[in-house]
């Protein structure tokens, strides 16, 4: 059942959803597929629509490829944590979002399903600069989370189990041919626990926008 949010408020609301997620509720196939329908309706370069988008329920598939994130998560989340000026909101969020994000690592395979979009060809030989070929995925993948959120779902962009060797591992378990596909993220897909979320603490516009130069 869609909640009764405002484009503004989905736009506003729809967060990286780790801890909230409802590990033990299942996912209607039928839920997935009518926000897959939303996002199709995403502009895609050329009117190419060469994604691809790979659901994972099954739980021997959906634990491989969560070792494949959790191994490359422990090294990713033992570096420093980035250094911001007193005051900045983002170094005041830095603890709670490891914090998160270390718990998500660990429980990535209880999620009910998780989500790879891929898109024809790959990102390393594409003959257009990397910008040009991830927008006729991107937004489309955005579109989705858009779209579970304001079904009471949510998720989390992924990228750790591309590193390394992990997107060519993730591809062998569920089949997806490698030298033909890139995989833009993994998606841990549930019902959340609650659906108020509020808006995040973000930088001001007015220190980010610049007119005409730099």
């Amino acid at each position: 059942m869609a909640l009764n949010l405002s484009v503004d408020e989905v736009l506003t609301t729809t967060r990286s959803v780790r801890k909230r997620l409802d590990l033990d509720k299942p996912v209607p196939r039928a839920v997935l597929m009518e926000c897959l329908e939303l996002a199709l309706q995403a502009p895609t370069g050329s009117n190419a629509q060469g994604w691809q988008w790979v659901f994972v329920e099954d739980a021997e598939k959906r634990k491989a490829i969560a070792d494949i994130y959790l191994t490359n998560a422990r090294g990713y989340l033992s570096m420093p944590a980035p250094e911001y000026p007193e005051g900045d909101t983002r170094g005041d969020r830095m603890g709670p979002v490891r914090d998160s994000a270390t718990y998500l690592a660990e429980h990535m395979h209880e999620v009910p399903v998780l989500m790879i979009p891929c898109l024809q060809g790959r990102a390393d030989e594409a003959p257009l600069f990397s910008a040009s070929f991830w927008a006729s995925l991107f937004p489309a993948v955005w579109s989705f989370c858009l779209a579970l959120r304001s079904r009471g779902l949510g998720s989390c962009w992924t990228t750790l189990h591309l590193l390394g060797e992990g997107e060519r591992q993730a591809a062998e378990v569920v089949g997806i041919p490698y030298d033909q596909y890139s995989q833009g993220g993994s998606f841990p897909i549930a019902y959340t626990k609650g659906t108020d979320f509020r808006p995040a603490k973000r930088l001001p516009a007015e220190s980010l926008t610049h007119w005409n130069s730099w």
